[in-house]
């Protein structure tokens, strides 16, 4: 299939006049086009359609019947039925009544067209740039950004049923790919233990014979790795994803060695010490269908699959002024980035990412409103020198044993001199060291008293219960910076101001509920980027629609037994 860029049609005069008749004040796919006319062209699409076959359909169009069908939370069968039989998506991409539309399976593969040419940001990126032109977005306003679980397209397996579909999975692709092959390999008595999904079998109850179950899975897994190694097997067998997801797989589950007589001793990797160790949840494979969904907990929340982070504008109302004023009220919070993660990628680690993408976007905000989750000294620091943008969260507190416990000297009550490289303990005793060193790839600064001064203190109990004393400290600029927003974020005029970051929490639960992105649609980190991007894109065209139409807001729903006025006995 090729793609030769054409011009955005014009609406034929019959479909513009069939859809103005039933439609007067028009929905939400005529107004696309009349209020923001051409987001889309075909030349951005050059790279990943050929140059020689059959034209295909345009690309421009299919991005919009995808930012609809994400808006409507269609599938898309759904999709392609109503490109056919609505006359406001045909009046949106400008086709004849009688087009015949397309197949269903032309989104699926312009999707995979998009991920395959990494353009699945361009959905989102091409209408905040139509937005810009109309000044409906803009820079060095104020954003915020907060995340959420999605979780992926797969059954949760504890470790026998992954174990054991792992292997299915890999004999299903095997059979599919080189069935003569495998019967060299295999006999007839796997089909008894590997004919049916392991989800279909009643597994053994007792849990000796689910452990002999478990081993008998790592041995058949075994034999077909070695099996499609051997030099006479094809080479091409080994790169079929199921028997890659099964050689990786079998590296985080077992262990497997050979004795003196040269048969395979196979056995389950436990935790150490007692073990040979497992890999962290975050880095292990939860399903031989999906290579990228991790396990992960988020306050008290555990789920298996990615984490999703959306940054929207947030800036407060303009004064309207008799010759400004447009009578649609204010402009809209939209969304101005996604980014698309494992879940057991850290918060903080995506706040420099989320930074760089504004500034690529031209979008980089004044002031950035994150929660707890997202900043560090280090990160205030680079976002305010790398691009202007003051990060306003909470830092977290000292996490010192006397910190927690709120009793003691924590890291506050030191007296810290840089220039003299010298701290002072609330005792008033000197510290004898300063050293310079690194944890964990950070620059650290570890401070301690020596233990002849420290032994007899007689207020060692709410100090250490070490021998001495020793604090870690960041880097004088670091420090600094954190000390004084630690203060800064005690006052009400911080608090004040930090009030706006809760507005995420509506637009997290407007896009997880429209859209349909809590669990995701597809498989893989790419695809489930790509419907990201989507959803959000979606999300702007619905609150635009609501700016156009002079929409107000939704309250906040209350309960009758909530309204009800309770007055407190004396």
């Amino acid at each position: 299939m090729s793609m030769q860029p054409r011009p955005w049609p014009e609406v034929p005069e019959q479909t513009a006049r069939m859809a103005r008749a039933a439609f007067r004040k028009g929905n939400l796919a005529t107004r696309i086009r009349d209020e923001l006319g051409q987001v889309y062209e075909d030349g951005r699409f050059v790279a990943v359609f050929g140059v020689r076959g059959r034209p295909g359909i345009s690309p421009a169009q299919l991005m919009i019947v995808s930012v609809l069908q994400f808006a409507e939370d269609l599938t898309d069968r759904q999709a392609a039925e109503a490109v056919r039989d609505r006359i406001t998506w045909k009046y949106a991409l400008g086709l004849e009544l009688d087009d015949p539309g397309f197949d269903a399976s032309v989104l699926s593969e312009f999707r995979a067209r998009l991920v395959d040419g990494e353009l699945s940001s361009l959905a989102l990126d091409a209408l905040l740039q139509r937005l810009a032109a109309l000044k409906l977005v803009k820079a060095a306003g104020r954003q915020r950004t907060d995340s959420t679980h999605v979780l992926a397209a797969i059954r949760r397996l504890n470790r026998l049923e992954l174990a054991g579909e792992t292997v299915r999975a890999a004999l299903e692709a095997l059979s599919a790919a080189a069935p003569d092959w495998l019967t060299t390999v295999i006999d007839a008595s796997w089909l008894d233990v590997y004919g049916a999904r392991i989800d279909n079998l009643r597994l053994p109850a007792s849990q000796t014979r689910r452990d002999e179950l478990l081993l008998q899975y790592g041995r058949d897994g075994y034999h077909l790795l070695d099996a499609v190694h051997q030099p006479d097997a094809p080479p091409w067998l080994a790169e079929i994803p199921a028997v890659q997801a099964l050689r990786r797989i079998w590296i985080q589950q077992f262990c497997g060695d050979t004795d003196s007589s040269g048969r395979r001793e196979v056995r389950r990797r436990d935790p150490a010490p007692s073990g040979d160790g497992v890999p962290p949840a975050r880095d292990r494979i939860a399903s031989p269908y999906e290579h990228d969904a991790r396990y992960a907990t988020k306050r008290g929340k555990a789920w298996t699959g990615y984490k999703v982070h959306l940054t929207e504008t947030c800036d407060p109302p303009e004064p309207h002024t008799a010759s400004g004023s447009t009578g649609r009220g204010d402009h809209p919070n939209l969304i101005t980035n996604v980014v698309t993660t494992a879940a057991s990628t850290a918060d903080n680690a995506m706040t420099a990412t989320i930074h760089q993408q504004l500034a690529d976007k031209n979008l980089t905000p004044a002031e950035h409103l994150v929660d707890s989750g997202y900043p560090s000294a280090h990160l205030l620091v680079t976002a305010a020198r790398d691009h202007g943008i003051t990060l306003i969260a909470p830092l977290l507190t000292d996490n010192s044993t006397q910190a927690r416990a709120g009793n003691g000297y924590d890291k506050a009550a030191f007296t810290i001199d840089y220039d003299t490289h010298h701290s002072v303990c609330p005792q008033g005793h000197t510290s004898s060291t300063w050293t310079p060193t690194q944890s964990h790839g950070t620059d650290t600064i570890i401070v301690a008293w020596p233990r002849h001064t420290c032994q007899p203190c007689p207020v060692k109990p709410l100090c250490t219960t070490s021998d001495r004393r020793k604090i870690g400290l960041q880097p004088r600029d670091l420090h600094e910076a954190a000390t004084t927003h630690r203060t800064q974020q005690n006052t009400s005029e911080w608090k004040t101001r930090y009030h706006t970051r809760a507005g995420i929490e509506g637009t997290i639960r407007q896009t997880t509920h429209v859209t349909g992105i809590r669990t995701a649609r597809y498989r893989g980190l790419p695809k489930t980027t790509l419907e990201h991007t989507l959803a959000a894109t979606a999300i702007n065209i619905i609150r635009l629609d609501h700016y156009w139409t002079g929409k107000p807001l939704n309250r906040t729903r209350t309960t009758h037994l909530q309204r009800l006025n309770f007055t407190l006995a004396a």
